[in-house]
């Protein structure tokens, strides 16, 4: 599990280890390994082999693996490999051509505003999304 040191600057999570678990961390984190639990952190790596089973929250996200879940970020790549089957919420987004997602795609300000119980739905769509499809 990740520390909250100051002097690093990412926390690697190897193929060989499997995590049962909530995770926070402070720093950038990469897995490579399979975690079953919700993962917060600044920006998330994870490579084509690592399994998350559980929400994920980053500021960035660039996803090659298997992720069982809802996915929040600000800046989020799906790559081809990648495998999703959960909500996806992101104010700008790119995807790989033969990634496979299963679940809705909704900007995180549609988010905000259906948790805050927000009744211009109108005002909450006006920050338009950036949607990019990587060829």
């Amino acid at each position: 599990m990740a520390t909250r040191n100051s002097s690093s600057t990412f926390s690697v999570i190897g193929t060989d280890i499997a995590i049962r678990g909530n995770i926070e961390a402070s720093a950038d984190l990469h897995i490579d390994g399979s975690v079953e639990g919700d993962i917060a952190c600044s920006s998330l790596v994870q490579g084509e082999g690592s399994t998350i089973t559980g929400a994920v929250t980053a500021e960035t996200a660039r996803l090659a693996g298997t992720v069982i879940g809802s996915i929040s970020a600000r800046e989020l790549v799906i790559l081809k490999s990648a495998r999703i089957d959960g909500d996806v919420h992101y104010d700008a987004l790119t995807i790989e051509q033969g990634a496979e997602v299963e679940g809705r795609f909704a900007p995180r300000a549609t988010q905000k505003a259906a948790s805050a119980g927000t009744e211009h739905q109108d005002a909450a769509n006006s920050d338009e999304p950036k949607l990019a499809i990587a060829q």
